[in-house]
């Protein structure tokens, strides 16, 4: 990873984050930036600056997404996020922003809007939901460029409340609604007691009325041939097939390969299964086919993408295929992570060197920063973030239940008969001491770990020592030797570059 080049902020301090240069982030093609979406368009995005963003948000569905890794034939899961809202004090201070019309970033409308909302639905966690959006979408239409477009995807649980969130920042000041396109597919939705859901709903908007990008080449779908009527062949080999309209006699030719522009339903394009190659295991991972689509129709090479929820990266893959420069955005190390491997798995090592990493941390003190957040969407990043950054993202993540909650990373090697090994991975945010040495001594033997690294703020030579006395793993293919238990500190990782060696 030495080839990204890093930033660092203190998460959720604009002290920092202003400290940091933003003419810096010009030079590179890509951004990806960990931390919370607001502050980092707040910050760092310029306004008039995006061609296009897509943005895939939660939905309100009070609910726990996991993210699967299969390795090795060992099936494992954390959670990815939470789409759970409660109305504390960061909603308390959104819509206080919102009715002061902070920055003057809000149109008299969104004002009334949230106001009005809040009386009917009270405070509670549907409006702190809204509150987050529209915090977020005021921003987006900061950033879009006079012929940018804008597409948000939800679905039926929240979407009649977000595209009156939409009309009010976009329409009274020259944007448009253009469509709102229902995405059908035909996996999962089924149940007893209701109409199966089978769609998801993308609401289109551009900033400007007239002037926007709108490649209708793009937007052309191949016809579906009409199954009552036979298929002809012209003499350049073109399929057709013909109608003659009943009032005046003439006869229409609707040639199928000249495609049309795509109704605002899109059926054409399944979302994925269990088995599909591009699946990783991400709980709301999208198609690259809608993203495509989405891309082409409005934007052209050269222009930048932004996407502030960009999950396990979709949005930035396709945009990197098809020559965009893009943005992305998301508050979880883990898909930073899973992003990051995406990108080098489909374009090569070399794509790395085009991004500019921010909001990673880079010396110990802004370690101490991230270990320090603990409200609850970063309570357990620094966990995931030294263990992935550690094991150069090789690590599954998994999170411990009952009374011994946390996060441990595990890693597998294969032994010399084809048997299969594991590391254990696991962060220590105090000081350590020899108990904790003997907890993972336990470890190591009730888990059949072959290696249990501890990553910690601190060692000394009295705790070097104390683990060479748990023994060593034997490597009988490399003949290396390998103490059963590690330690390494945050400062070897940022400041020495230290990394994972396994058998």
């Amino acid at each position: 990873m030495s080839t990204v080049q890093i930033y660092c902020n203190e998460l959720r301090s604009p002290a920092i984050l202003s400290s940091v240069n933003s003419s810096a982030f010009t030079s590179m093609t890509n951004r990806l930036f960990y931390g919370d979406n607001l502050e980092m368009l707040r910050q760092f995005i310029p306004d008039n600056s995006v061609d296009l963003c897509y943005i895939d948000p939660p939905f309100n569905s009070n609910r726990s997404y996991y993210q699967l890794y299969n390795n090795q034939g060992n099936q494992l899961r954390t959670q990815a996020f939470t789409d759970v809202w409660i109305w504390d004090d960061f909603a308390t201070a959104g819509l206080s922003q919102i009715l002061d019309n902070y920055q003057n970033k809000f149109t008299a409308q969104t004002i009334d809007l949230m106001a009005g909302l809040s009386k009917v639905l009270g405070k509670g966690s549907l409006l702190a939901y809204l509150v987050s959006i529209t915090l977020r979408v005021a921003e987006i239409h900061r950033i879009l460029k006079p012929n940018g477009s804008f597409y948000l995807h939800c679905d039926p649980t929240a979407g009649h409340y977000l595209k009156l969130i939409l009309d009010a920042v976009f329409c009274p000041v020259g944007g448009d609604f253009k469509n709102e396109i229902v995405w059908c597919y035909s996996i999962g939705g089924k149940s007893n007691k209701r109409f199966g859901k089978k769609h998801d709903t993308i609401l289109y908007y551009t900033k400007n009325t007239e002037t926007y990008t709108f490649n209708e080449k793009d937007a052309s779908i191949c016809r579906k041939p009409n199954s009552h009527m036979k298929v002809r062949t012209d003499a350049a080999g073109r399929h057709y097939q013909q109608k003659t309209d009943k009032k005046t006699g003439k006869l229409y030719k609707y040639y199928l390969d000249e495609g049309k522009i795509a109704e605002d339903y899109w059926t054409d394009i399944e979302t994925l299964n269990r088995q599909d190659k591009e699946r990783l295991g991400y709980p709301t991972q999208k198609p690259e086919a809608l993203l495509e689509r989405i891309i082409k129709v409005s934007s052209n090479e050269g222009d930048i993408v932004l996407d502030a929820y960009c999950g396990c990266g979709t949005t930035l893959a396709v945009a990197q295929r098809l020559n965009r420069q893009w943005i992305g955005i998301d508050i979880t190390y883990q898909s930073i992570s899973l992003v990051l491997k995406r990108l080098e798995n489909s374009f090569g090592s070399d794509v790395l060197a085009q991004i500019q990493l921010i909001g990673i941390p880079k010396d110990r003190e802004s370690a101490i920063a991230l270990a320090s957040d603990q409200s609850n969407c970063r309570r357990t990043e620094y966990e995931k973030w030294a263990i992935l950054t550690y094991s150069n993202n090789q690590a599954l993540i998994q999170e411990k239940k009952g009374s011994h909650q946390g996060i441990e990373g595990l890693v597998y090697f294969l032994g010399k008969h084809g048997e299969f090994h594991k590391i254990i991975l696991q962060v220590k945010r105090d000081n350590i001491n020899f108990r904790d040495l003997d907890k993972m001594h336990e470890i190591i033997i009730n888990k059949k770990a072959s290696i249990v690294i501890y990553i910690v703020f601190e060692k000394n030579t009295y705790l070097v020592e104390k683990t060479q006395s748990y023994g060593f793993y034997y490597d009988r293919i490399d003949k290396n030797i390998y103490p059963r238990l590690q330690l390494v500190t945050i400062q070897e990782i940022l400041e020495e570059g230290k990394r994972l060696k396994s058998p």
